[in-house]
C-alpha cells in the first residue's frame, strides 16, 4: 500500500516514531529520511529509502553478497526542491501532470555497500573488557571502525555473554524484531525470553510467525490505547544465577542497529539478591530507581510482568546512581503530570540541580534519530514547553535563555556515512511534518563525533545535556529512547492542567549530585558523542 501527496509516494511501513500527522490509528508510516540542511546544500538529494526497505535490502544481500558497486541501483531518482530554497530534496513520481521533471544524479556514497561486512574474530570480547564503572555509560561497536574506537564499547553479544554473568532468563524490550538473529546473540539458545512489544495485528501475527521455531521465546503485547502512540522502549532485564542487571539502550533488535550505527545504552551494575525477610523498602537507592523501575512494569498492566516484578523487589539496586524517565500512554492530571515524560525531566532538573554561574551560555542540545510534528511555530511545543524543561536549573526564580543546538545529520552526513544513503532509513522524517516547520531548521547543527571516531556512523541514539560553553562539563546528561517528538515526551493539553503522552519510551538521566559532585557539574561523559558543529 501506498501512501500518495503532492510531493509522492512511499510505502506505508513501520517507522521509528509515529505522530499526529500520520494516517489514522492502525496504520503506522514509514518516513524517508529529512535530514537537516547542509552549508550550501541547496543540490544535495535527500535519501528515499525508507527503514523497511534499507532494513530488507540489508537482510536479503547478507544472504546473497553482491560487489561493491560505485553506483548503487538506488542512486539516480529524480527529485525537485523546495522552492522557499529549504534544502529539503522531495521525492517526484511519474504522475505529476504538467510538471518539467529535472534529472538530478546524486553522487555516489563513498563507504556503502549492499551486504554486511563480518566482524573481525577480535571484535568480540574474550574476557571481562575495562568498562567505565563511575558512569556506566557505553558506546555500541560499530564494524569498520579503528579497533581503538571500539575499546570499552559492547556489541549485543558481549552484553549477553558470561563475561556479565549466567544467565538464566531475560526479557527484550523493544520496538523492533529480528527474533532469528536475535537468538543468535545468546550464548545459548534455549533460555526463555519474553519479547515485550507494540505490534497489533498482521505485524503481531509476523512477529510471532518469526519465533515458531524458537519455543523459548514467548510475547507480552504492549497496550496502546492512544492513537498514533508506539512501543519505543529498549530495556533489557537479565536474570542471572548470580543476580539481576538492567540495561536501558537505544539499539532496536536487528542486526543493522548494532552494525555501524552510533548507539548508547546504561547497563547497570550486578544486583545482589536481598536476603529473605527484607522489607518491601529493602535495596533501594538514592535515586529511587528501584520503586521508579517497578512503577513503569506495572504501567503496563501486563500478567506476563508480575513474575519479573517480584523479582526485581527480591534484590538489591541500592547502588543505582542515575534517574529513571519513562513515558506511558495515558493523560494524566495533577501530581501524576509530572510522573512521565519531559514533566518528570523537568521536575528531577529542578529537585536535584543548582544554578550555575553564567548559565545563559551554556546551551542545551537535543540529539535524536527521529522528528515529530511540532506546530506551525517554536511557540507551540518545542519553545513554549519542551525548551522549559531542558532549560531547568535547580529552583532558581530567574531563568535566562541558553542556546538550544539540535543535532541531525545532513544528506552529506548520511551519504558519506559507513552505511552509505541506507543509514537514512533510520533517520525517518515525514515530507509533510517538514514543511510545516521550516523554522526549526534556524536549530540545526550537524551530526560529528571525531573524539569517538564516530562521525561516519549515523546516529540512531538519542541524548540531550546540558553543556558548558566550551563543552568540557555537564550540568546534566540523558541518554533516552525518545525521540524529538510530542508522542514521545507528551504534551500538555486543556490550559495546561492535562499531560497526554502517546509512547512508551524509557532513559535514565545523570545528575551531578548523585555521583558525589559538590561543583553542580561533571566532566562530560568519556564516551559522549554529541559535538555540534
Amino acid at each position: 500500500m501506498s501512501q500518495g501527496s503532492q510531493h509522492g509516494k512511499w510505502t506505508i511501513s513501520s517507522s521509528d516514531d509515529d505522530d499526529e500527522d500520520l494516517p489514522p490509528s492502525g496504520t503506522k508510516t514509514n518516513k524517508p529520511h529529512r535530514p537537516a540542511k547542509t552549508t550550501g546544500g541547496q543540490g544535495s538529494a535527500s535519501p528515499f529509502i525508507t527503514v523497511s526497505e534499507a532494513r530488507q535490502a540489508a537482510a536479503v544481500s547478507q544472504l546473497n553478497p553482491v560487489k561493491y558497486q560505485s553506483s548503487p541501483s538506488l542512486a539516480g531518482k529524480r527529485k525537485k526542491e523546495v522552492s522557499d530554497s529549504s534544502g529539503w530534496a522531495l521525492s517526484d513520481t511519474d504522475d505529476d501532470d504538467g510538471e518539467v521533471k529535472v534529472e538530478i544524479k546524486r553522487p555516489p556514497s563513498p563507504h556503502g555497500r549492499l551486504y554486511y561486512i563480518d566482524e573481525p574474530e577480535d571484535f568480540f570480547e574474550s574476557s571481562i573488557p575495562c568498562l567505565n564503572d563511575t558512569y556506566r555509560f557505553y558506546l555500541n561497536k560499530v564494524t569498520g571502525l579503528d579497533r581503538k574506537y571500539n575499546s570499552g564499547a559492547l556489541h549485543i553479544k558481549d552484553i549477553l555473554s558470561p563475561l556479565f554473568g549466567t544467565l538464566k532468563e531475560s526479557v527484550q524490550f523493544n520496538y523492533c524484531f529480528d527474533i532469528e538473529w536475535m537468538v543468535k546473540q545468546y550464548p545459548s539458545e534455549d533460555r526463555p525470553v519474553l519479547i515485550v512489544h507494540g505490534d497489533k495485528r498482521e505485524a503481531k501475527a509476523r512477529l510471532v510467525q518469526q519465533a515458531q521455531p524458537f519455543p523459548h521465546v514467548r510475547f507480552c503485547q504492549a497496550k496502546l490505547d492512544i492513537a498514533f502512540g508506539t512501543h519505543h522502549t529498549k530495556m533489557m532485564l537479565l536474570w542471572y544465577e548470580e543476580g539481576f542487571r538492567v540495561i536501558i539502550l537505544t539499539s532496536n533488535l536487528i542486526r543493522a542497529d548494532w552494525y555501524q550505527k552510533t548507539q548508547g545504552m546504561w547497563m547497570s551494575p550486578l544486583f545482589p539478591r536481598l536476603p529473605k525477610g527484607s522489607s518491601a523498602s529493602a535495596g533501594e537507592s538514592p535515586t529511587f530507581f528501584k520503586r521508579d523501575l517497578l512503577e513503569y512494569l506495572a504501567s503496563y498492566r501486563a500478567p506476563e510482568l508480575e513474575e519479573w516484578i517480584q523479582r526485581i523487589k527480591e534484590h538489591d539496586l541500592s547502588e543505582t546512581r542515575v534517574y529513571l524517565i519513562g513515558s506511558t500512554p495515558g493523560r494524566y492530571v495533577g501530581s501524576d503530570m509530572e510522573r512521565w515524560g519531559h514533566l518528570r525531566l523537568r521536575k528531577l532538573l529542578y529537585d536535584h540541580t543548582e544554578p550555575i554561574p553564567g548559565e545563559e551560555r551554556w546551551p542545551v542540545i537535543g540529539q535524536f534519530s527521529s522528528i515529530g510534528s511540532m506546530g506551525l511555530d517554536k511557540t507551540k511545543w518545542l519553545a513554549g514547553e519542551f525548551q522549559r524543561t531542558l532549560t531547568t536549573l535547580g529552583k532558581s526564580s530567574v531563568r535566562p535563555e541558553p542556546p538550544m543546538h539540535l543535532l541531525y545529520p545532513s544528506v552529506e552526513d548520511v551519504r558519506t556515512s559507513l552505511e552509505g544513503y541506507p543509514a537514512g532509513g533510520s533517520l525517518p522524517y515525514s515530507i509533510q511534518t517538514a514543511q510545516k516547520q521550516l523554522w526549526l531548521h534556524s536549530y540545526f547543527h550537524r551530526w560529528k563525533a571525531d573524539t569517538t571516531g564516530r562521525s561516519h556512523a549515523m546516529p540512531h541514539i538519542k541524548t540531550y545535556m546540558r553543556v558548558s560553553p566550551d563543552f568540557t562539563e555537564l550540568a546534566w546528561f540523558l541518554v533516552t529512547s525518545a525521540n524529538l517528538s510530542k508522542a514521545a515526551w507528551g504534551a500538555l493539553e486543556k490550559n495546561n492542567t492535562q499531560m497526554m503522552v502517546r509512547s512508551y519510551e524509557l532513559g535514565v538521566l545523570y545528575v551531578p549530585s548523585t555521583f558525589g559532585k559538590v561543583e553542580n557539574c561533571f566532566p562530560s561523559l568519556p564516551s559522549s558523542t554529541s559535538e555540534s558543529n
